[in-house]
């Protein structure tokens, strides 16, 4: 049984490069670019219109944004090296992000690449370009409280379980780890799909894990066990994003050939198909579910555009 979704929006040319991180909050989206500037649109509104810009956010424009699952902050890093740290404020009537701080620690490029945040914002772990994984403490002077060390790969993806007791990272020898956050140690070595592994991501409940990358394939990992359960397979490019829906019971993914599919977990097939442009997709991302509305999603990349799509059944 496959899904139908429509495009309701096109936003052209947000950026004037590519689109790398889109971030998402109940209200709205985020996005990044090879730019300076971050651009805030509020999902509220049919047209999404474009509510704040952060000038100057990354003098060499920014390749990584992510928010926290209570939209109360987000992290974002650079290409320069600097990592900041972003607070919502809804004080005396205006909603607009300000930068809280920085995140140090020697701050050249490749110390800090993937970044994840926990769902209070807390917590933001990071990947370097040796393969180390670190987690911050963004409210305790934004201290290093782990460092965990693996074989060396750059490590391209992280991501934090949604009750913070795991991270997840992908790296460029197509290696995968689960760490445990409350001891300190690796949880598991898990086998790889031996290329580049581009996007981690764990399920809402924490269950469940996917990888993707240069292999075309989505593998899927019990986190308790270590083992792989699942390979979603039908990709023609290198994946370069996935993302759980609300419920767990979905995929979206993004491709080098600019391909946004979603995936039925339950059936491990793929269930739906969008073209929006050849170009390719950098970054995808469920929006938080509404109430009476139907399922939608965003996706952004090379056209320097950000599409929107809904579930064709719904409001």
């Amino acid at each position: 049984m496959s899904k139908q979704y429509l495009t309701t929006l096109t936003l052209d040319n947000v950026h004037p490069t590519d689109i790398f991180s889109l971030a998402v909050t109940q209200t709205q989206v985020l996005s990044a670019s090879g730019a300076s500037s971050i651009k805030i649109h509020d999902t509220t509104q049919p047209d999404a219109p474009l509510v704040q810009t952060i000038e100057g956010a990354h003098k060499l424009g920014c390749h990584h944004l992510v928010t926290s699952r209570n939209g109360r902050k987000a992290a974002s890093v650079g290409f320069g090296g600097e990592a900041k740290i972003w607070s919502f404020s809804d004080a005396d009537g205006s909603t607009s992000w300000r930068e809280e701080g920085r995140i140090v620690d020697g701050n050249k490029a490749g110390e800090l690449w993937a970044i994840a945040l926990s769902e209070d914002g807390q917590y933001l772990a990071s990947t370097t370009y040796d393969g180390r994984i670190n987690v911050w403490d963004t409210v305790a002077g934004r201290a290093k409280i782990r460092e965990y060390e693996t074989k060396g790969s750059f490590g391209m993806c992280i991501d934090l379980s949604a009750d913070g007791r795991f991270t997840a990272s992908g790296h460029e020898n197509g290696s995968i780890y689960i760490f445990n956050n409350d001891t300190g140690r690796m949880l598991h070595s898990l086998p790889g799909l031996v290329k580049p592994i581009r996007t981690t991501a764990f399920s809402p409940g924490g269950k469940l894990l996917a990888a993707a990358g240069d292999s075309k394939t989505i593998a899927l990992y019990d986190v308790s066990s270590g083992e792989q359960v699942a390979n979603l397979t039908g990709n023609a490019a290198w994946v370069f994003a996935v993302d759980w829906s609300n419920t767990g019971e979905f995929l979206l993914s993004g491709a080098y050939d600019g391909k946004a599919r979603v995936w039925s977990v339950d059936r491990r097939a793929c269930v739906a198909t969008h073209t929006e442009t050849d170009n390719m997709l950098w970054s995808v991302k469920w929006l938080p579910k509404v109430a009476g509305a139907s399922e939608r999603f965003v996706v952004a990349g090379a056209n320097r555009s950000i599409s929107f799509y809904r579930e064709a059944t719904g409001g």
